[in-house]
């Protein structure tokens, strides 16, 4: 029987950029190439943060794995999600498209390759399936995806030209409708979009996708044994409290340290706060401000850097809870399921897919996003109710499997390999679309 063929494209690779969307991505795909029936091959973009070109090739290798490799993609515009170098790159990916003939073309971002890439996957092979994973608002939003205003870092409902000039006064209006006409018609020959939360799908539902082309599949991580609980002598509070990921201002890692803060002030060694992360890329005035945080949360805050994946159950054992403290629309932060998989109550923002996936009063605690005070009462209730903790342990529920999580994709492979295999049908909207040409970018 012929094997399923998946390539998956990713804006980076797990081991040089450990963010969720990578993480995720290189799971799946290596759970997928330990399935019988299936062949799977991982592509990584780099630029010259992680990687310097080769002459000769765009592609180099990395580690030892024969299934992922590295594509140099560092030639890219920000706001347009476009790929300068068209001429570098369409010759070389179009030689591999045609030599691994993918059955589905599996993207999780399009950040560094560009949206350009779709239109090339659909003239090389016509009749795959073409999968683009919904992961942060990039589409939506110039400002890094996050939806949140440029200046006092509000958090944005929607964006509009109007709007989005506001942030970027530089930036003309009309270069805004450019762009969202530019991304729609590219975006118009993806078969179906995955969104890992409901709330996901829904902001990109209003800013214009079809519902229908639009799936919700959440995210899920291997199994890894459970970090026991702390042992805490008889009538001891569970006040560890853990923060693990990069640290950003969007993470709100500023807003937890002046929480800390505030509840040193008021119940002094009463708690402790482990900080797990690194702040890769970030700003001078981040870190000068991140610096001043630490030390005003005196003693009881110890940051600890960045951390390996494969360190985090070690790191989970001595803490009682972990805190998600972001200040803008996460969907489907991994910490949260990693925190659920050991089962660690989760306090964190109330907005976005945390509010999704931390059922208050439940499995969790949730607090109005940014509001420091607000955060420091969590806090201090997580110290002072002897049994809220195990009620909140009690009511997480077993958590999703990868498993499951393949299993659900390669359903959805099947149906659009068995579905590009019969003449396509386009609506009108999709082939006016498709006839358009880009107004940024070469047309593929």
């Amino acid at each position: 029987m012929k094997p399923l063929k998946v390539l998956h494209l990713c804006h980076n690779h797990p081991s040089l950029h450990p963010g969720g969307t990578e993480i995720f991505a290189g799971d799946l795909h290596r759970q997928l190439a330990r399935t019988d029936g299936v062949e799977s091959l991982f592509i990584g973009c780099v630029d010259r943060n992680h990687r310097q070109q080769r002459p000769g090739t765009v592609f180099q290798g990395i580690g030892r794995q024969r299934d992922e490799m590295l594509m140099w993609t560092g030639h890219f515009d920000h706001f347009y999600l476009s790929q300068i170098d068209l001429h570098g790159i369409v010759p070389e990916l179009s030689e591999l498209l045609r030599e691994v003939r993918p059955d589905v073309v599996h993207f999780h971002h399009l950040l560094l390759m560009g949206v350009e890439i779709l239109f090339l996957v659909r003239r090389v092979l016509p009749n795959a399936g073409i999968i683009l994973s919904l992961h942060d608002y990039y589409s939506i939003c110039a400002h890094d995806g996050q939806m949140v205003t440029t200046g006092e870092r509000r958090l944005c409902n929607a964006a509009t030209p109007d709007a989005c000039h506001r942030c970027f006064p530089q930036i003309e209006t009309e270069q805004f409708v450019l762009r969202e006409r530019h991304l729609k018609t590219h975006l118009s020959v993806v078969d179906r979009f995955l969104a890992p939360s409901e709330f996901l799908r829904r902001r990109h539902i209003a800013w214009g996708l079809a519902p229908d082309r639009i799936q919700v599949m959440r995210n899920a991580r291997p199994f890894t044994a459970m970090a026991p609980h702390r042992a805490v002598p008889r009538g001891g509070a569970r006040n560890r409290f853990g923060y693990f990921g990069n640290l950003s201002p969007n993470k709100g890692v500023l807003v937890l340290l002046e929480a800390a803060r505030l509840l040193q002030a008021r119940r002094p060694g009463s708690f402790r706060l482990d900080i797990f992360g690194g702040a890769p890329f970030q700003s001078e005035a981040f870190k000068a401000d991140l610096n001043l945080a630490l030390e005003r949360a005196g003693d009881a805050v110890r940051w600890h850097g960045a951390y390996r994946a494969e360190d985090l159950a070690g790191l989970m054992a001595d803490v009682d809870w972990v805190v998600t403290p972001s200040q803008w629309w996460e969907n489907a932060p991994l910490v949260i399921d990693e925190a659920f998989g050991h089962r660690r109550p989760v306090i964190a923002s109330d907005i976005g897919g945390m509010a999704e996936a931390v059922d208050h009063e439940r499995n969790g605690l949730t607090f109005r996003v940014g509001d420091a005070m607000a955060l420091a009462e969590s806090l201090e209730r997580a110290v002072t109710e002897p049994q809220l903790w195990k009620r909140l342990v009690a009511g997480i529920r077993p958590r999703r499997t990868l498993e499951t999580c393949v299993e659900e994709h390669l359903a959805l492979y099947r149906d659009l390999v068995a579905g590009r295999a019969e003449p396509r049908r386009r609506n009108p909207t999709t082939r006016h679309a498709a006839r358009n040409t880009p107004t940024h970018g070469a047309q593929l």
